[in-house]
């Protein structure tokens, strides 16, 4: 099969712009596989930044096309590297003279003395695991001596993180001042002729305001570039999103260039799912009507292998023998596989991979920079080692006509331990079978590339036509956007039991590992896809319940710290929350199914939990939700209807086990529960926030499941009430989670506008939603917390409870699901468009 070959333009293809792209995304999804294999572009022009992990870190990609001698970059820009003049502790431990108490005014210049002063290494900090020297005072004072030879040629930056408040001198002279914190690195141009040849002191106060305290610092030079080959950026035309494929469109001078990034993370194909190979499709054509000479340069920065740029790597390049393929290979020296925990990292074991069929044509290099001029002309070594290094393809495509050529390229990574479960390393599943390599798994992805590529464009369109059935074409476009972003903060791995683990990371909210209030709100999309794929996010919790490690009679918050899954990390229980988290999936699981067989298998763990709601739900005492970011809440009427779905989900089981008696038991508790609840929350015209507590609000979302799956507990009066009175209280950007603040949580909209009785009005609350994810000025992958009034991120970004958009979905297939059975039954009620959903008239 020749991929390097001249195109026709079959309308499958050519369609993904048939449609104007309306949506603004905050980040594109380029190539998202799982929490650590995830890159983002997060500017509107490809060409205009570096490429980031959705961390915010540059892991740069770089695409340039020569076209009769003339380039064009039209994929990223290159970024920013350093050369090291006085290392931070990332790089190299350092002492520095300090102390806590206020010294002198000149304590920062030169030849100030440091008599009494004390000597720590750095990074300074509050948390004992990390840090260099303990620091918990209020104030710290340090000054740091060095001495520089020679000249310096480039630019002069600080390097520096700091928490919190921060002030910096350079030989006396002060250089930087800023009240704030910063979770990294971040470098900061200094003037010339600060530093001088012989001895310098770079001086810092800090001041811990509140939180966390950090303090490292450090100088870099931006080397001068030699090169002088004119560079052109590429002409955007256009950039299409849909739920497997980012494509853009581009002007190259006499040639149009399409690129499409495909992430084949189809939903029923474990398998691929799992398998984290993405493609990048490179076509060109003329368009003037005559034939021109093109190159086509792929690049990717080894940065992707590390979690700081300052960790040597090592790369090779070599064929995969037998494979039919170039490949480059690249991973950090030290490789310390599964050492490192938390939320703000990167992997740094493993190794990445970016191939190409091994055509005529085809030309692979490594090299310590990307520039034109190196990386068009290819050669140098076969392997080498050390820091930002690149990994260089190019495709040479002979003469270009108007019918085009196609270059397809491969990015991979292969993590060769993905998590640890309970003390045992576990492979990812596609690793996770006899005879599995990473070349292998290429090899696969090349011979099959037209079928999967037609997959997923059949996925694409399924995917839009379902939402936008179900929503309207502007929910059509949020689900588009959400898809790629869900599925790739979990992780795909087999339990030593062989059961399915599809394992969630907390992304920036704590990096906790399958959180059971994370699983929750990413559900319906699992549930709408692949509801083998939710059980994977609950397994794990009752494997930890089951199998005695978690003793307590409530549901675990989560399995630790990502990718440590060897209990629960997070400081505090949410109990009934996660239990009534467990008991709702469950009851959806079976839903969908039509059967109760998962639930029989959990029986036992079910039933502890539904008994401790039946205790502790209705008038919840003062605890955690999933919303903790807003504080403990007692009395929370939303966490009160959480457990009585969850009692009601609960009993609706017992029936289809053949309970009788705990069908009975439980159906009258959550039936009873739910009139005290009306009669406790009455506010009027609407339910409030918490029980008898008059002028306040919030939003209703856990009854969802109440309306969706059919239970018939809450009187569709309550739902038309609650949404009545939220449509008072939009804001530009949404409805406000409560009245206690003006911020939201977009995936819990997204639910309150399925309790809406028409169209009209789901489409009233979650068009605010389209316009925040349009329009929000931070530019970051998705975040799901985010103000009402201004757009702006609060918290929270890349996070997989964006899959809870697609609950809208999901009630339309669970319509379709008991429209069906009814009709296989002879029982179909043609009056069902007049009845509640909830089996009144």
């Amino acid at each position: 099969m020749k991929k390097n070959r001249i195109i026709t333009w079959c309308l499958l293809l050519a369609g993904q712009f048939a449609a104007a792209q309306s949506l603004r995304a905050p980040a594109y999804p380029l190539i998202t596989h799982d929490p650590y294999f995830s890159i983002w572009s997060m500017t509107d022009t490809l060409n205009a930044a570096p490429t980031k992990h959705w961390t915010g870190t540059d892991q740069a990609l770089l695409g340039m096309v020569k076209v009769d001698g003339t380039v064009y970059r039209f994929l990223g820009a290159v970024d920013q590297s350093y050369k090291t003049i006085l290392p931070a502790s990332d790089e190299k431990g350092y002492d520095v003279k300090y102390t806590e108490t206020a010294p002198p005014a000149d304590w920062m210049k030169v030849e100030f003395g440091e008599a009494g002063w004390n000597v720590g290494k750095a990074p300074f900090s509050d948390n004992s695991s990390v840090a260099g020297t303990l620091w918990r005072s209020k104030d710290l004072w340090a000054r740091r001596t060095f001495t520089i030879t020679g000249k310096r040629s480039g630019p002069l930056y600080l390097k520096l993180q700091h928490d919190d408040n921060v002030e910096v001198y350079l030989n006396g002279e002060p250089v930087y001042q800023k009240k704030g914190w910063t979770g990294k690195f971040i470098y900061i141009p200094l003037e010339k002729g600060l530093l001088r040849t012989g001895s310098n002191v770079l001086a810092i106060h800090v001041a811990n305001t509140a939180g966390g305290a950090w303090l490292d610092a450090g100088l870099v030079e931006k080397p001068l570039s030699t090169d002088v080959t004119p560079e052109n950026v590429a002409v955007q035309k256009s950039v299409r999103i849909q739920a497997m494929q980012t494509s853009y469109e581009f002007i190259c001078g006499k040639v149009d260039l399409s690129l499409t990034f495909t992430s084949p993370l189809l939903p029923d194909d474990l398998d691929l799912l799992s398998r984290p190979v993405s493609y990048v499709s490179v076509k060109v054509r003329s368009n003037d009507g005559v034939k021109h000479d093109v190159q086509v340069y792929f690049g990717a920065s080894t940065d992707i292998a590390v979690n700081n740029a300052t960790q040597p790597v090592r790369a090779q390049r070599y064929d995969a023998q037998g494979h039919g393929l170039n490949v480059l290979k690249a991973g950090t020296v030290e490789q310390p596989i599964l050492k490192k925990k938390g939320d703000d990292l990167r992997i740094d074991w493993g190794y990445m991979y970016v191939t190409a069929f091994a055509g005529k044509g085809l030309s692979q290099s490594i090299s310590t920079s990307a520039t034109p001029a190196q990386v068009f002309a290819g050669g140098g070594p076969a392997s080498l080692e050390g820091k930002h290094l690149w990994l260089n393809t190019v495709a040479s495509l002979g003469k270009v006509d108007t019918r085009g050529r196609e270059q397809v390229f491969m990015v991979g990574y292969d993590d060769i331990y993905a998590i640890q479960y309970f003390h045992q390393d576990l492979r990812a599943w596609w690793r996770d079978k006899q005879g599995a390599t990473i070349e292998k798994e290429m090899m696969d992805a090349w011979t099959n590339y037209e079928e999967i590529i037609k997959r997923c464009a059949v996925f694409n369109k399924r995917l839009y036509d379902d939402a936008e059935k179900a929503g309207g074409e502007k929910y059509a476009r949020l689900c588009e956007l959400a898809y790629r972003q869900s599925v790739a903060a979990h992780k795909l791995l087999k339990s030593p039991e062989g059961e399915i683990l599809f394992l969630s990371k907390e992304n920036f909210s704590n990096g906790s590992i399958n959180t059971v209030d994370v699983t929750y709100p990413s559900a319906p999309l699992y549930l709408a896809y692949n509801p083998d794929l939710l059980k994977g996010m609950l397994n794990g919790i009752f494997y930890f319940s089951e199998s005695g490690k978690w003793t307590k009679p409530i549901a675990a918050h989560d399995l630790g710290t990502y990718p440590l899954a060897n209990g629960q990390t997070y400081g505090e229980d949410m109990p009934v929350e996660e239990c009534g988290n467990m008991i709702i999936l469950t009851t959806a699981i079976c839903k969908v199914e039509g059967k109760a067989d998962y639930a029989r298998k959990h029986w036992k763990t079910l039933s502890t939990w539904a008994e401790y709601l039946s205790k502790e739900g209705l008038d919840p005492a003062g605890q955690l939700c999933t919303d903790d970011f807003a504080g403990h809440l007692a009395r929370n009427v939303n966490l009160s209807a959480k457990a009585i779905v969850a009692l009601g989900g609960y009993a609706w089981m017992a029936q289809q086990l053949g309970e009788k008696e705990t069908f009975s038991k439980y159906s009258q508790v959550a039936k009873d529960m739910v009139v005290k609840w009306m009669r406790m929350a009455d506010n009027g015209d609407h339910y409030g926030l918490v029980f008898e507590s008059k002028g306040t609000w919030s939003q209703k979302y856990n009854l969802v499941w109440d309306k969706i799956l059919g239970l018939g507990l809450f009187p569709k009066e309550v739902y038309e009430t609650e949404v009545a009175y939220y449509l008072t209280k939009q804001n530009k950007y949404g409805l406000p989670l409560d009245s206690r603040r003006g911020y939201t949580k977009s995936d819990w909209i997204l639910w309150t506008a399925v309790l809406a009785k028409d169209q009209k009005d789901f489409e009233a609350l979650a068009d605010p939603v389209y316009k925040y994810a349009d329009e929000t000025p931070t530019r970051v992958p998705l975040s799901d917390w985010h103000e009402t009034e201004d757009g702006r991120q609060v918290g929270f970004q890349a996070r997989s409870v964006v899959g809870g958009y697609f609950m809208k979905v999901l009630e339309e297939k669970l319509k379709k699901n008991q429209y069906e059975k009814n009709v296989g039954t002879g029982s179909i009620d043609r009056r069902a468009d007049d009845r509640d959903g909830h089996g009144t008239k």
